[in-house]
């Protein structure tokens, strides 16, 4: 079983097996942004017809000496071992890289025609998606966040979506010195103004970078959000940086009644970004 085990599609093909699904089983590899990017093919797929259903999602078991090594050799993990739980502070003037974890996700996609029709229970719509690339390094984000900025865009203008729709943000956030003000370029240059408006939640904070499973994660998280009307906290932020100067969750919070839209982030090494766009039904 070296091989499947190995494979990057054997996840995917497993599902597809156990599941019969048979109008495809495809494999985003974009690093971080993968998950994410799973909900992009997944909305085209049914978009054009050629699946009614869709599962997509992501699923990462990295901690293991060789990745746990190589990230510490990019200074990219938190070296506060002596307080792991406080260790992962997105958006903290004390952040130091990120604590890795290990999960997965996924969320069942469907036609609303078809979904209806079988009295499924709806919890959100998936307005918009969109994925761009940076070209700019094979790890660094681009500082500027250019290519953050353009998916963010791309997810409203497909989801026809308006700034001032935006009500809600799972961030990226992995609480890297370096990643986490890009980020925030990006938004505000996407948003403008109203970015101070809007509720943003870090929550890797509360379980450590996913990698791959992370944006599948962050999906189900911000479905649940405008489902419930409740934005998930953001632990650890004991000194915002003011660099930064989001409105972040950091105690419980309801989201607005209404129609309403959140935004979940992916930004992954070699330059990929991917966004999705939730609105409520």
């Amino acid at each position: 079983m070296t091989v499947p085990m190995l494979m990057p599609n054997g996840v995917a093909a497993a599902v597809s097996l156990d599941l019969g699904a048979r109008a495809g089983a495809h494999t985003p590899v974009s690093a971080c942004a993968s998950g994410t990017e799973a909900m992009h093919l997944g909305l085209d797929l049914i978009r054009s017809g050629k699946a009614d259903v869709v599962v997509c999602g992501g699923a990462e078991a990295a901690i293991h000496p060789m990745p746990l090594a190589a990230f510490s050799s990019m200074q990219a993990l938190s070296r506060r071992n002596d307080d792991p739980e406080h260790a992962s502070r997105p958006y903290d003037r004390d952040r130091d890289g990120f604590v890795m974890g290990e999960g997965a996700g996924a969320l069942v996609l469907e036609a609303e025609e078809h979904a209806i029709a079988r009295g499924a229970r709806i919890y959100a719509e998936l307005a918009g998606t969109s994925v761009t690339a940076d070209a700019y390094h094979i790890t660094a984000p681009d500082p500027e966040g250019l290519g953050a900025t353009r998916a963010l865009k791309a997810a409203m203008f497909d989801g026809r979506i308006q700034a001032e729709d935006v009500v809600h943000v799972n961030a990226h956030a992995t609480s890297t010195p370096v990643g986490d003000k890009p980020e925030y370029t990006a938004l505000r240059a996407a948003l403008g103004a109203h970015v101070d408006n809007v509720a943003v939640s870090a929550t890797k904070s509360q379980m450590g970078h996913l990698l791959g499973a992370s944006g599948a994660v962050e999906a189900v998280l911000t479905v649940l959000a405008v489902y419930e009307r409740q934005a998930p906290l953001t632990i650890n932020l004991e000194n915002q940086d003011p660099e930064i100067p989001l409105d972040v969750v950091t105690s419980a919070r309801t989201l607005p009644a209404g129609d309403i839209v959140a935004l979940s982030n992916s930004f992954g090494f070699g330059g990929h970004n991917a966004v999705i766009a939730i609105r409520n039904v």
